[in-house]
C-alpha cells in the first residue's frame, strides 16, 4: 500500500512524502534499494498490516492499494483504516484484480489464484467492492474495468510457484469448460486474461 502526504497539506512548499507499507520486510527492502538506486529521498518504508495503518488519523492525502487487496484477511477494516488515515476529501485508490460476476468463472480464479500463491485470500466482484466501499464511509468517485493479460511463466515465477502446483493449474486449464477457456482466453501455453478494477473514493 502507498501513502502520500503532500507538503502543502502540513504548510512547506510543494513536494510530497510517498510511505509504502507491506507485511513482507523482503519487500520492503526492494522498494529502499529502488528508492536509493534513483536518489528519492521522500521515500518511506513501514512494515504493517492493512487492517491495522500505523498512522495517526487524517495523515495523508491520498492512500493507494494496488493489487494488495486480494492478501487481506478483513477487507472492511482495512477500508475503514483507509478512510481512517485519509484527510478529509482526500482520495482512496484501489487497483486489484476483479472476479467475474459468473460463478463458475469465478470459482476457477479462485482456485488457480490460490494455487499460484497461498497467500491469496479472494478477489472481489465490482459489486461486492461497491457495497463493501460504501459501507465503509467511502463515497464512490469512480469504478472502471479493463483486461489484463498475463503471460504464464511470468505470471507463476513472480510468485516463484512450486512446479507440483504449476502442473495443477495447467490440468485445471485443460480440463475447463468452453465457457471459462472463453471468458479467461486461455492460451495453449498458460497465457490468459483477467479482469482489473480500478476504484477510487472520497474519505
Amino acid at each position: 500500500m502507498s501513502l502520500i502526504c503532500t507538503l502543502e497539506h502540513k504548510g512547506l512548499k510543494s513536494g510530497y512524502t510517498l510511505c509504502k507499507i507491506h507485511l513482507s520486510t523482503d519487500m520492503l527492502e526492494v522498494v529502499k534499494t529502488v528508492a536509493k538506486d534513483r536518489e528519492l529521498s521522500n521515500i518511506k518504508t513501514v512494515q504493517g498490516v492493512a487492517e491495522s495503518l500505523p498512522f495517526a488519523d487524517n495523515s495523508f492525502d491520498l492512500v493507494i492499494s494496488r493489487f494488495s487487496a486480494h492478501h487481506w484477511q478483513d477487507v472492511p477494516i482495512a477500508l475503514r483504516e483507509m478512510r481512517r488515515v485519509c484527510q478529509p476529501k482526500g482520495r482512496i485508490i484501489i487497483v486489484d484484480i476483479m472476479a467475474p460476476a459468473v460463478p463458475l468463472c469465478d470459482t476457477f480464479l479462485q482456485t488457480i489464484e490460490l494455487l499460484r500463491d497461498n497467500s491469496h485470500v479472494r478477489d472481489y466482484s465490482a459489486q461486492q467492492w461497491q457495497s463493501m466501499v460504501s459501507q465503509a464511509g467511502l463515497a464512490i468517485d469512480s469504478i472502471q474495468t479493463h483486461k489484463l493479460p498475463l503471460q504464464f511463466v511470468s505470471w507463476i515465477s513472480r510468485m516463484r510457484t512450486p512446479v507440483h502446483y504449476v502442473q495443477a493449474i495447467k490440468s485445471l486449464q485443460q480440463q475447463v469448460g468452453k465457457e471459462v477457456k472463453e471468458y479467461f482466453q486461455i492460451q495453449a501455453d498458460g497465457s490468459f486474461t483477467t479482469d482489473v478494477l480500478t476504484l477510487i473514493a472520497q474519505a
